[in-house]
Formats: structure tokens, C-alpha cells, sequence
């Protein structure tokens, strides 16, 4: 579901049954015209963190991709956008505010020019976006972060495909950090994922924390040239509508 209007709104509530997970892919260049109104959105702390940017652009990314998760999530929740709160947890995972008996869990991804947007309902997930850069050496960033069976896969690659095998592998790390909600107390070379292309059975294997990979789906979300992403849901018997 595209998001590339300015004046986005909803006429109606958002339903999400249990076995439904909902991403939104939000155009930033399209929609950062109606920064006036994505500030009326958000809130005070949100509007300072947005005013914190040095850039317009980032800022302009920031506020709407921000109003637009609220009247999303109001949606959902029952709530008028400037009435959603949220709580963190220790590792700083927002969650919102409500008392309903399954809460909706959400997660929020922006990388250039576009933003992703995870919806479900009592389900853990992560969802992580990034515009692919060659401005850097993979090879050696992934020997810093990077699980010695991931390295291998990526210099088995030819040269050629390494840039996006990188992101591949970056984006599929951070969705399953992000659905677990572990934060840096995860380390990134504590589990493998694929950098096959496409794959959606991408998380290998476990060694730190919950190594139980079985209660974990992550796969690649098919995203627009020049940009890779991944989903990370718990649990199977669910689809993706998007």
C-alpha cells in the first residue's frame, strides 16, 4: 500500500486480524510538500527531534514519515492521530499506549527517499529499508560486523554484486534485531541470515539470546531499484498485504 499524497488522510478505521500483517511504503518526496500539516501531527518531542536535523531533507523525512505512522496507527487503534502514545522498552523499541487486549505492533524504516511502515496484531516485527551506496568498502564492514559465514558468503560474490549483497544482509539483520527488540544487546555477528537474493527463509541460524529461530519469519520485501529491505514477523500463519 503506496503512500504518495501530501494531504493523506483516513475516512475510516483500519481493521488487522491476527493472521494479516499490513506494510505501507511511503513516497518522502512526494509527501514532504505537506510538512506544515505532518508538524501539526506529531508531537512537541517529535517536532524538536525533527528541528535537531541539519538538513531540510532529513527533517522533512523525519515529520512526515512520523504524522503518517500516527494516522495510521490511530487507524488501527481507534485514536485520533495526536492522541497516540507510546512507551520504550530498556532497548528503546516504541510500543503504543493502549488497552486494547492485543495492542498493535508496528515498526517504522526511512532511507532516502522512501519510508516502510509494519503493521500486526499481537505478532512481533521488524522491517528495515536501505538505498544501496557504493561509496563503501563491504567487504570491510562486514568483517567488523558481520558473522564469519556471512563474510564468506558476501566475498564469494562477484564483485559486482557485493555493494547490494552488503545492504541485502544489513537490512535482514537490523528486521530481526527490530522484531526482537534486543537492541545492541544483540550483537550483530551473533546469528547468520542469507544474502541470497529474494529469500524468504533468510534467518539461519542463532547463538546469542533466544536461539529458536523457528519462532521467527524473515524475509526480502520487494522495493523499488536501487533500494533493498526485509520483514521480520514472529511466528508463521500470516500474510502479507501490502
Amino acid at each position: 500500500m503506496a503512500i504518495s499524497d501530501p494531504k493523506f488522510e483516513l475516512a475510516a478505521p483500519l481493521e488487522i486480524p491476527r493472521d494479516e500483517v499490513h506494510l505501507w511504503q511511503i513516497e518522502l518526496t512526494a509527501v514532504k510538500s505537506g510538512e506544515a500539516r505532518w508538524r501539526e501531527i506529531i508531537s512537541d518531542d517529535e517536532r524538536r527531534r525533527a528541528d535537531r536535523f541539519r538538513f531540510a531533507i532529513d527533517r522533512e523525512s523525519f515529520t512526515a514519515a512520523r504524522a503518517i505512522l500516527r494516522i495510521l496507527l490511530g487507524a488501527y487503534a481507534g485514536l485520533a492521530p495526536e492522541a497516540v502514545t507510546f512507551s520504550y522498552t530498556e532497548h528503546g523499541k516504541p510500543s503504543l499506549n493502549t488497552e486494547q487486549n492485543e495492542r498493535v505492533e508496528f515498526n517504522l524504516s526511512h532511507s532516502g527517499e522512501i519510508a516502510l511502515l509494519a503493521f500486526a496484531r499481537g505478532r512481533a516485527l521488524g522491517v528495515d529499508v536501505e538505498r544501496i551506496r557504493e561509496n563503501l568498502d563491504p567487504e570491510k564492514i562486514a568483517r567488523r560486523f558481520f558473522s564469519r559465514r556471512e563474510q564468506d558468503e558476501l566475498s564469494a560474490l562477484p564483485p559486482s554484486e557485493r555493494c547490494v549483497g552488503f545492504f541485502r544482509c544489513w537490512t535482514r539483520k537490523e528486521a530481526y534485531i527490530k522484531a526482537r527488540g534486543a537492541g545492541l544487546s544483540l550483537p550483530l555477528h551473533g546469528f547468520d541470515v542469507s544474502l541470497k537474493a529474494g529469500d524468504q527463509n533468510a534467518l539461519l541460524e542463532a547463538r546469542s539470546g533466544d536461539t529458536d529461530i523457528t519462532q521467527w519469519r524473515l524475509g526480502e520485501l520487494a522495493v523499488r531499484n536501487g533500494y533493498v529491505a526485509a520483514l521480520c514477523v514472529e511466528r508463521n500463519g500470516w500474510r502479507l498485504i501490502s
